[in-house]
């Protein structure tokens, strides 16, 4: 390979890159859809998580307080 038949192969290679980078009007449309669904996605499943995390402890705390009141009863506090 020659020095010319080289930088002709490097050029057409950086032709081919810029072109195949390119997305339609549509394309970029889509690929923001897919990004703001994957957002709204994330979100939904960080809120179940911190609502069930917040569903867990209360009904910690309420098993704990209903133990203490069933202690307290049988050992005559009433």
């Amino acid at each position: 390979m020659t020095a010319d038949e080289r930088s002709e192969l490097i050029a057409d290679l950086t032709e081919a890159l810029k072109n195949s980078a390119h997305l339609s009007d549509e394309e970029q449309q889509w690929v923001r859809l897919a990004i703001k669904k994957e957002a709204q996605s994330i979100k939904l499943r960080e809120a179940i998580i911190e609502k069930s995390l917040v569903g867990l402890v209360w009904m910690g705390l309420l098993g704990i307080l209903y133990i203490l009141k069933e202690f307290l009863f049988a050992h005559g506090i009433k």
